[in-house]
């Protein structure tokens, strides 16, 4: 089997499952995988025959693929901020309007006087938030806290392979007496979970099957559970003119503002993404 006849192969296994752009990525994704030639370097090469190794290696992605796991978790890795990171079933899968968050925070760093920020990602996951932000801000003091050992432990690998000096803690946020072990920041951010549990019902199985729940779901009766918390930790944690972002539901930025006005911050600015979706807000302490 060539290269060709292995994108061919392919599409005709998976065309019912993806559209037809989304397929045309992924099998580029993943033949970059299996032979190490990106999209160019598989055009040029794609009458090379691929080994007995590798067509395995290729029937063994498309039968996983088959069952709707995401294609990240299939390959054990994901673009983000162009970079490529380590995921797995312990972290959600990086998104682009992640990396919409990640450029208004270093964009508002950039204004600041202070030469060495000391920045917070709190629910790091993968750590894509906290180490995009150090490479693109070298001279800042980043900490990231998770819950979870097993994705603070792929978030070290992830700095360690990107070469990014991140502090990783583990902190079980919402537990308030633990805050008190914590210091003072120039900027939090954040990217907690914010999906409601009556909105599973409308995701694709490729989400709800396969990421970890505890990263992306909250109780409908209590949807805005990490955000009056972040509010509250802001309200004692930021430094004077120090400013919190957060991502947020589509459907319930409005309400996160108001939770920010109530809580007492200031200069609160709503941001949507590139798709026009209320997405990100910002507040600062005064």
């Amino acid at each position: 089997m060539n290269m060709q006849e292995a994108r061919y192969c392919f599409g005709k296994e998976l065309d019912s499952l993806y559209e037809s752009e989304e397929l045309n990525n992924i099998s580029s994704l993943v033949l970059e995988h299996i032979t190490g030639w990106q999209i160019t370097g598989q055009a040029k090469n794609k009458e090379f025959v691929l080994t007995p190794k590798q067509e395995e290696h290729l029937n063994s992605i498309i039968l996983r693929l088959k069952t709707n796991e995401p294609v990240q978790y299939v390959l054990g890795e994901a673009w983000f901020a162009g970079m490529k990171f380590k995921v797995n079933k312990n972290v959600l899968i990086p998104r682009p309007e992640t990396e919409e968050l990640v450029e208004w925070v270093v964009k508002e760093s950039q204004k600041s006087t202070v030469k060495s920020q000391k920045i917070l990602d709190m629910g790091t996951g993968s750590g894509c938030i906290a180490i995009s932000i150090k490479k693109k801000l070298p001279n800042a003091q980043v900490v990231a806290f998770d819950m979870c050992s097993e994705a603070l432990y792929t978030a070290a690998e992830n700095a360690l392979n990107l070469d990014a000096e991140v502090e990783f803690r583990l902190l079980d946020f919402l537990d308030e007496e633990k805050w008190n072990e914590l210091g003072q920041y120039d900027i939090i951010v954040s990217n907690p979970p914010y999906v409601r549990q009556s909105e599973a019902a409308t995701m694709h199985k490729r989400v709800t099957g396969f990421e970890p729940q505890q990263a992306l779901f909250v109780p409908d009766n209590d949807a805005l559970l990490f955000y009056r918390k972040l509010s509250a930790f802001a309200k004692a944690h930021l430094k004077p003119g120090g400013s919190l972002f957060v991502e947020t539901n589509e459907n319930l930025g409005k309400e996160v503002v108001s939770l920010f006005q109530s809580a007492g911050l200031k200069n609160i600015e709503l941001k949507k993404d590139m798709q026009g979706k209320d997405r990100m807000v910002k507040g600062n302490l005064m």
